[in-house]
């Protein structure tokens, strides 16, 4: 009985410390993921990068693009209102979608089943990041437009931005526009 007696207040001393725990862990998540506040200096002294990292590692070898690979290829421009700015802004850019393609990720015929667990984790180089479905991301299954821009209103973006940007624009406010973007991944959720 003792022993019984003893184990049982382990698993409650253990499941009171996991609870202790748990609100530290989720608050260093959560701080991680949020962008400084206004004025304050960015989490990551990094320089955004003149390379993009687009990993699909399912379907093919990680690819860098740079600001005249992407020029390159085919463009898109939308204009969008940034809640933020309370201004319209015109980017151009190119489809995720076409970038995605070029790895062969499913896309169009190819986005059913288990494919649509697939999700895009896209980095800034201050480390804010964004999650966008896949099927967002195609314009055969969804309106709206996943851009990787690299101009705003007819100039390059500027250092505070770019030299790429994540423009998502379906989305109300801006918070899955990540600036200076440096990755962007595949994943499944399966």
């Amino acid at each position: 009985m003792k022993s019984q007696n003893q184990r049982t207040t382990l698993r409650h001393v253990g499941f009171f410390g996991l609870l202790a725990v748990m609100p530290l862990v989720a608050f260093n998540l959560f701080a991680q993921q949020t962008p400084p506040a206004s004025g304050a200096a960015p989490a990551s002294t990094a320089a955004p990068s003149d390379q993009l990292k687009i990993s699909a590692h399912a379907y093919h070898d990680d690819l860098l693009l740079k600001v005249a690979d992407l020029k390159a290829m085919p463009r898109t421009t939308v204009t969008v209102h940034n809640e933020h700015s309370k201004a319209d802004e015109t980017y151009a850019g190119v489809r995720l979608a076409d970038v995605l393609g070029k790895l062969g990720a499913p896309l169009g015929h190819d986005l059913r089943g288990v494919a649509l667990s697939g999700y895009i984790v896209a980095t800034g180089s201050d480390g804010y990041v964004a999650v966008v479905a896949l099927a967002e991301v195609d314009p055969t299954f969804h309106s709206g437009e996943v851009l990787i821009a690299d101009t705003m209103n007819g100039a390059p973006l500027d250092a505070k931005s770019g030299p790429f940007k994540l423009v998502v624009t379906e989305d109300k406010r801006p918070a899955r526009w990540v600036r200076n973007l440096v990755s962007i991944e595949l994943k499944s959720a399966k």
